[in-house]
């Protein structure tokens, strides 16, 4: 996409012209038929968005960071999903980070002229001091806002992985980073309102990035959440029934497990599962880089 060219996310589509003058359900239903084509358009860069996956895995291994830079809809989302991993996979806040143009303010009021700030971007990035292990991923429905893009191209000096997440092909974000993601959704029934379908798309791919991410470090066991942080009733009735399904204890035995382990669901799986104390199934754990499969390997030689 060239510089002059209107990205597809800003064209207008004549034939949703009269919108207004819909009924409410023809209105509902137009949008709604809308939405259902962004997954498939999010199907299409599956392959791209595996190879994220696993470059992102494999640095934080090594203890690498994921962070994410964007403005308006596209910076909130990042947040979004930052704010997400330490009670859903027990991360370090410090893990996984949203950068948004106009700072944190910016989440829950609108900074329109921030994301044109590069200085800010550069600024931010430069305060997390990126290196060969962490990954920037720049997020821009359009491909080429300037926060975004000098996020990207601040943090590929640095010698960060870099990540371009756009919504229109030939994008100048893709192109400045070293992996891109173009998940192309076209036109918004609302012309121009890319908190439409560019941010379910956005949403969709940051979600897919995250938790498959999550996955390959094992931080969940199959399909359950084991290193969920139970700091509410409805996270440690979530824990006491994901230590059930895994180990199929009675109700009993697992909530004396918990308090062994002080919650940690993970620990208390691993002591149930491998009849080990807890401060055995920690230490097995910590031997294994959390890794609960391996833990459990470990604990059966």
């Amino acid at each position: 996409m060239s510089g002059d060219a209107v990205p597809t996310t800003e064209t207008v589509r004549p034939d949703w012209a009269a919108i207004d003058q819909l009924p409410t359900l023809g209105l509902l239903r137009l949008m709604n038929a809308e939405d259902h084509t962004v997954p498939t358009a999010v199907a299409g860069e599956l392959e791209r968005i595996a190879a994220v996956v696993d470059a992102v895995a494999a640095r934080m291994a090594r203890g690498g960071r994921l962070v994410y830079a964007g403005a308006g809809t596209a910076g909130r989302l990042g947040v979004l999903d930052a704010v997400e991993c330490p009670p859903t996979f027990g991360t370090d806040p410090a893990l996984v980070v949203g950068l948004i143009a106009g700072g944190r303010s910016a989440v829950t009021a609108a900074a329109e002229g921030a994301e044109d700030r590069t200085d800010l971007a550069e600024a931010d990035v430069a305060a997390l001091a990126l290196g060969p292990a962490d990954t920037l991923v720049g997020v821009s429905a359009s491909g080429r806002t300037p926060y975004p893009l000098a996020a990207v191209r601040a943090a590929r000096a640095g010698g960060a992985l870099t990540v371009g997440l756009a919504c229109n092909r030939g994008s100048a974000l893709a192109a400045a980073a070293e992996l891109g993601i173009e998940v192309e959704v076209g036109p918004e029934v609302l012309a121009g309102s890319t908190r439409l379908k560019a941010g379910t798309a956005q949403k969709l791919v940051l979600n897919l990035i995250s938790t498959a991410v999550m996955v390959r470090l094992g931080r969940t066991y199959g399909n359950l959440m084991v290193d969920l942080r139970a700091t509410n009733d409805k996270l440690r009735a979530r824990a006491r029934r994901i230590v059930t399904e895994a180990t199929g204890a009675d109700g009993t035995t697992v909530d004396r497990a918990l308090t062994a382990t002080g919650g940690r669901a993970k620990d208390a799986i691993l002591s149930l599962l491998a009849d080990v104390d807890a401060p055995t199934a920690a230490r097995l754990l910590t031997a294994s880089d959390g890794r609960l499969r391996e833990a459990l390997r470990l604990a059966r030689p």
